[in-house]
C-alpha cells in the first residue's frame, strides 16, 4: 500500500502576483494547466474564488478512467494565496495550495499538496486496482510540474495590463 504526505514545487512566472493568482483562482481555467483535470465549474451559485466556495472538478487518468470531486476553497487572498481541500470517501482529504511571492522577473509560484486525512486501505485498493493509478506520489509530482509549466507559458503569453494601456 502506498502512502502520501506532502510535496511542493516552485517556478518563477513572468507576470505580477495578482495576474498569476487570477489565472490559478479561476478554477474554470484549471483544465488549461492540469494534465488530469478535464472540466471545472463553480457550484452553489459561486462565481469566483472565496473561502467556502465549492467547485466540481472532473479528472481523467492515463487509462481513461474519470471521476468527480467537489473541493472547497480554504484560502483566497488575491496575489498571495489560493487553496482548496478535496475530500473523497475513503480517499482522505488533500489540501492543494498555491502561494504567490513577488520576485525579480515576476512571481514565484509554489504549488503544494498536503494530506490532512489519510487515504484508507479501501481507498488505496480503489486507486491501485480499479483506477490502475500506479505510483501516486510520482504522478502527483509530474502533474504539478506540468501544471506549473503550463501556467508559466500561459502567463508569459498574456498581454500585461501596462502593455495594453500603453498601446491603446
Amino acid at each position: 500500500m502506498q502512502t502520501l504526505d506532502r510535496d511542493e514545487l516552485s517556478t518563477v512566472v513572468a507576470a505580477p502576483p495578482p495576474e498569476v493568482y487570477a489565472l490559478v483562482a479561476d478554477v474554470t481555467r484549471t483544465p488549461e494547466f492540469s494534465p488530469d483535470v478535464v472540466r471545472c465549474r463553480w457550484l452553489d451559485g459561486a462565481a469566483g474564488p472565496a473561502v467556502g466556495a465549492r467547485f466540481e472538478a472532473v479528472n481523467r487518468n492515463q487509462h481513461g478512467k474519470t471521476w468527480r470531486n467537489r473541493p472547497v476553497v480554504v484560502a483566497a487572498e488575491p496575489g498571495r494565496e489560493f487553496a482548496f481541500a478535496r475530500t473523497e470517501p475513503f480517499a482522505g482529504t488533500i489540501v492543494w495550495r498555491y502561494r504567490f511571492e513577488p520576485v525579480d522577473g515576476g512571481t514565484r509560484v509554489t504549488e503544494t499538496y498536503e494530506v490532512v486525512r489519510p487515504i484508507t486501505r479501501i481507498g488505496w485498493f480503489v486507486i491501485e486496482k480499479v483506477f490502475r493509478a500506479g505510483d501516486r506520489r510520482a504522478a502527483l509530482r509530474a502533474g504539478m510540474e506540468a501544471t506549473l509549466q503550463r501556467l508559466e507559458a500561459t502567463a508569459a503569453a498574456a498581454p500585461r495590463a501596462a502593455e495594453t494601456s500603453a498601446g491603446g
